[in-house]
């Protein structure tokens, strides 16, 4: 029996990791054999949308999984063209789910490529697996340094962190921080260059009061980022515990602050903007120090003078309560949006409550825009001189007005080291009294048994 001569379907859209993907005419088949050979027909009718030619021609026998001389099946086709319903008939039918072309292009991999998202959704209903992220590479010499093997981390005691957009697992006996990047990565332009920007962004950071990168997977879905896990929470959890904070406490954690935002400003040569710094994306350490986190809508200020930018953020990109007014008006902003956001956040922990905690979220930010500022309730002795006053400078409508983190950290210090003077004095103090008071005691009691023994 003479078999059937292999034929190249070159109708349609082609496989998404071909040489050349442009559509092709009908000028540009064969020798007129997709005309009568049924096996080409499927193909044909399947880059067509045709259902019904499609059943008669299944019926009669076709083989459903034919692959013409690229090895591209009509769920190739089909996942090419968009044609859900072609997709799900032949599926159905008998199709092999991941049937891989000669450029190892699978269905999904197509649909994926050529924005079909109907029929990837379709697919992975079906269980069709990924076989490359959008940062996939061919060469393993190419591999990131940072490549974590997703078969390392264990998630079986899982729980999820930070707002939801961490879980902790365990990584070769640890316990980590794993950011999961969800499958509408794979067609979603914005949401890849997000991933890489943010995984660009850790790889250039490391400061004591920064969270720590500790590597990332890249190179198979679920795409991850793994960081260190502080098990003590962040400082939204530990205000809601202990409210109003001592004003030395307080000032301890500010400087923390500033010095991991302060690194994140000067870093060279483009400065970073966190634009989401809010209590619940500061970290605890076991140490009691705090660690600026969570840089998912974080970016590097482009350009020579890094002066501004005028990229607009969304209520889902970030807390509302905690943003500059230069960024709710959608006008240019610069690193001064993260020092207003630091004078709330200070403010808060002598406060003991939310900014405006008592109004809507979306309406915090048009008070902001009046110029009006959350009221400073707390005793007069809660805020040592000169941090009104900082508070004041940081939180101002101009952002040219509001001082850099550089500044910042040395009226902090010199704040805290005032009130550490006093604080040590006092105790001094205390001590000479205690001890005044003893001799004082002591000479009453020689006295005493003086005067027995001259009786």
């Amino acid at each position: 029996m003479v078999s059937k001569p292999q034929v190249r379907f070159t109708l349609g859209k082609q496989s998404s990791l071909a040489p050349d993907t442009v559509s092709c005419s009908d000028s540009d088949s064969d020798d007129g054999l997709e005309a009568i050979d049924p096996r080409v027909r499927l193909m044909f009718f399947s880059s067509e949308g045709d259902l019904e030619g499609i059943k008669k021609l299944l019926d009669s026998g076709t083989d459903v999984n034919f692959k013409d001389i690229d090895n591209r099946t009509a769920l190739h086709v089909a996942a090419c063209q968009g044609f859900t319903d072609v997709a799900e008939l032949l599926l159905e039918r008998g199709a092999e789910i991941d049937p891989q072309d000669k450029w190892g292009s699978t269905p999904l991999a197509d649909a994926i490529h050529y924005k079909n998202h109907g029929v990837v959704k379709l697919l992975e209903k079906h269980g069709a697996k990924h076989l490359a992220t959008p940062m996939h590479v061919n060469n393993a010499r190419e591999i990131p340094e940072y490549e974590i093997d997703a078969k390392e981390l264990d998630f079986t005691n899982s729980v999820d962190i930070t707002k939801g957009t961490f879980a902790i697992a365990s990584w070769r006996g640890t316990q980590v921080a794993v950011k999961k990047l969800g499958d509408e990565l794979f067609t979603d332009e914005e949401k890849v260059r997000a991933f890489r920007d943010e995984l660009d962004l850790f790889q250039k950071i490391r400061h004591p009061n920064v969270v720590q990168f500790l590597g990332a997977v890249t190179q198979s879905s679920p795409m991850m980022i793994v960081i260190e896990y502080l098990p003590k929470g962040d400082l939204r959890a530990f205000l809601k515990r202990k409210g109003a904070l001592k004003t030395i406490t307080a000032l301890k954690y500010a400087l923390d602050i500033a010095r991991g935002m302060s690194y994140l400003h000067e870093n060279k040569p483009e400065p970073i903007i966190h634009r989401d710094l809010e209590p619940s994306n500061i970290l605890r350490d076991d140490s009691g120090h705090l660690k600026v986190a969570d840089f998912g809508v974080s970016e590097l200020l482009k350009g020579t003078h890094a002066a501004k930018h005028e990229k607009p953020m969304s209520h889902q990109d970030t807390t509302w309560r905690y943003v500059a007014p230069e960024v709710f008006r959608n006008e240019d902003y610069d690193t001064k949006v993260d020092v207003f956001s630091f004078a709330l956040i200070l403010q808060e922990m002598i406060e003991g409550c939310q900014p405006f905690v008592t109004m809507n979220e979306r309406d915090v930010p048009k008070l902001y825009a009046a110029k009006e500022r959350p009221p400073f309730k707390a005793p007069s002795k809660s805020y040592a001189h000169g941090l009104k006053e900082l508070i004041e400078e940081c939180w101002h409508e101009n952002p040219e007005r509001r001082p850099p983190f550089r500044q910042i950290i040395v009226r902090l210090e010199s704040i805290y080291n005032s009130i550490d003077r006093k604080k040590h004095w006092k105790v001094q103090r205390f001590r000479c009294f205690r001890m005044m008071g003893m001799c004082k005691g002591e000479d009453s009691d020689t006295s005493t048994n003086n005067r027995s023994s001259w009786i």
